[in-house]
């Protein structure tokens, strides 16, 4: 066997700044990784995330202790038991399916899974501007909807005044407390909420277990690996799977098949990246309740033959730009579980 791994830095313009609770983006930060063996190549990209610690270089220190491992024939199993959860595990977790996808099969061209639904984001914002964004995305199926802990509500009739149609992700990404939330049950249910993703910080979201909740309640950044899970039940309704979080795409099959077992419902979700870290989340999201993977969407220039996002809808790269999303998901569909359907999701507004 003759391999190589080597990673880099890439920066890709944004071209609108995107704003959530905690900070305002410009542009989108990856650190992507090449393993070569015998000629063929395996792409794989992450986000570092300041939230949990990372940083573009810590990311690529990682790749690089790793990498003399990797040359000698490592495996994601053997990959699994050396980084923890994080994203310099999941960029060498999907250049490895890549590799093994290309070394089966060096010219994929199978087509790929059908188009998806995919949440398209408004950005935290005065409620004005805010409509004004509602507004041009007012044809889509699922808007996700960035708030903090400032005039919520106004944000919110503003956004659906403006965009009567879609169905509704509120996120306002941990910046809320108890009190907020809990005012914001009725609220929402009457704008036609889905439901509301990671409120509360994560480690302070005990006190959901006593929510009176009108909508469900969806697990980011309190959820990670399967490991999450135990503690997640009777506090979340869904968790919304992302392979920066998951450490890459072989954790996020194991995290979907724990969560499914134990009736929570699925969102497969992204940082603001490139199409080669949306690839791999697409081999689950075909199988989720929501997904939420516009991340693309946002760059000024994404990389050549990437997803295509139009209309609220996700659109798979050819099948040569990330091979190992061509054979099928090896976890067999489900249907929306029973905790969600509990809720009424498409509520009928006068």
């Amino acid at each position: 066997m003759l391999r190589t791994t080597r990673s880099r830095i890439e920066k890709f313009a944004l071209h609108t700044p995107f704003r959530i609770a905690r900070g305002t983006k410009t542009a989108a930060e990856v650190v992507s990784v090449t393993i070569v063996q015998n000629g063929i190549e395996g792409r794989g990209e992450a986000v570092p995330y300041a939230r949990y610690g990372e940083t573009l270089q810590s990311v690529s220190d990682q790749i690089a202790g790793l990498a003399p491992e990797l040359d000698r024939g490592m495996g994601r199993d053997g990959l699994l038991a050396a980084l923890p959860a994080g994203a310099a595990r999941n960029a060498i977790d999907c250049a490895l399916w890549d590799l093994e996808a290309r070394l089966d099969s060096p010219a994929p061209t199978t087509p790929h899974t059908e188009p998806v639904i995919t949440a398209v984001t408004v950005g935290v914002d005065t409620p004005e501007n805010m409509a004004r964004a509602a507004a041009i995305l007012a044809n889509v199926p699922l808007l996700k909807i960035k708030l903090n802990e400032d005039n919520p509500q106004a944000c919110l009739e503003a956004v659906r005044k403006a965009a009567p149609d879609p169905q509704l992700i509120v996120d306002p990404n941990e910046s809320w407390d108890f009190d907020i939330l809990q005012s914001l049950q009725e609220p929402m249910a009457e704008l036609d909420v889905a439901f509301v993703e990671q409120p509360l910080p994560a480690g302070a979201d005990d006190c959901l277990a006593g929510l009176d909740r009108a909508v469900p309640v969806c697990a980011d950044e309190s959820c990670h690996t399967s490991q999450d899970l135990s503690h997640l039940s009777g506090l979340y309704d869904i968790i919304n799977i992302k392979l920066d979080k998951t450490g890459g795409l072989t954790e996020a099959l194991a995290l979907y098949e724990a969560g499914r077992a134990r009736n929570f419902g699925i969102m497969v979700g992204c940082m603001i990246s490139s199409s080669l870290s949306i690839a791999p989340a697409l081999k689950v999201a075909r199988h989720a309740d929501y997904v939420d993977l516009d991340g693309p969407a946002w760059l000024a220039d994404d990389r050549e033959n990437g997803v295509a996002i139009e209309c609220g809808m996700i659109h798979p790269p050819p099948a040569d730009f990330w091979a190992a999303l061509t054979p099928p998901l090896p976890v067999p569909p489900v249907r929306r579980n029973d905790q969600i359907g509990k809720f009424a999701l498409r509520r009928t507004r006068p």
